[in-house]
């Protein structure tokens, strides 16, 4: 996905997808994008099977919000939820839902969520991450939403974003800073504290991977600073918990949106040992930023978790309220 959430052009597409086989391989790509066809339609196929024979009335679906930071493993939970056909899956390169990569009008997401046959319908809005209280708030659905917060570890997050994207955050922060963000993405809702410690820093000497790691900081910021951590219908998910203990992990994910659990959803995941991993050469002042914030997020990921699974042994197989 483009950082900047706008409509590359041909070339620059393929020069990115380029930049991306040549630092993480084709494979990557093809799963990242979604290209194999030995997934795609098999899934489709169940999907139109399981809508014939038990589709739900229209009008009673769920929306399911996964966002968070681009690079954060939010397409290893998508393929995992896809695998149902339960789930109606509206990831951010459908034009159905998206242009640009960004959500269209609150009236046609409504009218997709209105009109599936599935109980669940996921939508992944990275683009409009800073806007996911709204979207639960203000979308009117069947049955109240659920949001999905991922975050992963400030250092492969920031190797990941500049191995796929380059310098595109730093460009980023430095429109931020000079006031001519306008109505990117990036700047939205950002508080006034995030950008002082923008404004304070040497962006003009900053390097790509202290860039991402600021980026990192401001944008996982958001949420504490919308609430989110108050908020029952939000869950934080950790990618770096997730992959070290996937079937746990998961089954958090299904109490939260009230659906059942199955090994089947954590299939495609390869299940690693934890590590604490190596740590890039940041600037001082950022790497303390996110090292305050890492502790406080990974704080409330491990609280949220628990309550979730009290929850879901107080009242097995049922939704949370």
């Amino acid at each position: 996905m483009p950082p900047d959430g706008s409509a590359r052009s041909f070339p620059a597409r393929v020069a990115r997808h380029w930049r991306w086989v040549r630092t993480e391989g084709l494979r990557r790509l093809v799963e990242e994008d979604d290209l194999d066809p030995r997934t795609r339609i098999p899934n489709a196929i169940r999907k139109w099977w399981w809508r014939r024979r038990h589709g739900v009335p229209p009008g009673t679906a769920i929306p399911v919000y996964l966002v968070g930071l681009q690079r954060s493993g939010t397409n290893m939970l998508v393929r995992g939820l896809a695998t149902s056909p339960e789930f109606a899956v509206f990831n951010e390169n459908d034009r159905r839902a998206f242009t640009g990569f960004r959500l269209r009008p609150d009236d046609v997401i409504a009218s997709l969520i209105a009109a599936s046959r599935h109980p669940y319908v996921l939508f992944k809005p990275l683009t409009d991450s800073h806007r996911v209280d709204r979207l639960l708030d203000d979308i009117p659905a069947g049955a109240p939403g659920r949001a999905l917060w991922a975050y992963r570890n400030v250092d492969g997050r920031a190797r990941s974003a500049v191995a796929k994207f380059g310098d595109a955050n730093l460009q980023a922060l430095r429109a931020i800073a000079a006031g001519r963000a306008g109505d990117r993405w990036e700047a939205q809702r950002l508080s006034e504290a995030s950008l002082r410690e923008v404004a304070r820093l040497d962006l003009d000497r900053m390097s790509p991977w202290s860039a991402a790691a600021l980026f990192w900081y401001v944008r996982n910021s958001l949420f504490f600073e919308l609430g989110l951590d108050r908020r029952p219908d939000v869950l934080l998910v950790s990618y770096d918990s997730f992959v070290a203990h996937p079937s746990a992990a998961m089954a958090a994910v299904c109490a939260h949106v009230g659906f059942p659990y199955d090994d089947n959803l954590v299939a495609h995941v390869e299940r690693r040992t934890p590590r604490v991993p190596s740590r890039l050469d940041i600037d001082p002042r950022v790497r303390e930023l996110c090292d305050r914030l890492a502790a406080r997020l990974d704080e409330a990921e491990t609280s949220a978790r628990a309550s979730v699974e009290a929850g879901r042994r107080a009242s097995p197989g049922s939704p949370l309220p």
